[in-house]
C-alpha cells in the first residue's frame, strides 16, 4: 500500500457540509472524492474539467452544439421561419 500523508486546507463551512452530503449520497467520503480528483490530475496531467472566467451559459458546450444544429438546419433548408408580432412585457 502507498504511504499516505496529511493535507490540510480551508474551505467555506457550508460548502464543506454540502459536499460531504453529496459525496455520502454517492457512497464516498470527501477524502475519497478528493483522492479521485487528484488521481485524475496525475493521470491526465491537467485539471479534468474546464475552468473559465465566464459563467455565461450561452457559451456552454451543449448550447453551442444546439446552435450548430440550428445553423445546419438553416443551411440545409430544413428550418422554417415565420414572422410574428413583437410583444412587450
Amino acid at each position: 500500500m502507498a504511504q499516505t500523508t496529511m493535507v490540510n486546507f480551508r474551505m467555506d463551512t457550508e460548502a464543506k457540509k454540502e459536499v460531504e452530503e453529496i459525496c455520502s449520497k454517492m457512497g464516498l467520503t470527501m477524502t475519497s472524492a478528493i483522492n479521485v480528483f487528484l488521481s485524475k490530475v496525475r493521470m491526465e496531467r491537467r485539471i479534468p474539467f474546464e475552468i473559465t472566467a465566464d459563467a455565461d451559459p450561452f457559451y456552454s458546450e451543449s448550447n453551442i452544439r444546439h446552435l450548430e444544429r440550428i445553423m445546419a438546419d438553416i443551411e440545409s433548408g430544413k428550418a422554417h421561419f415565420a414572422e410574428h408580432e413583437l410583444t412587450e412585457e
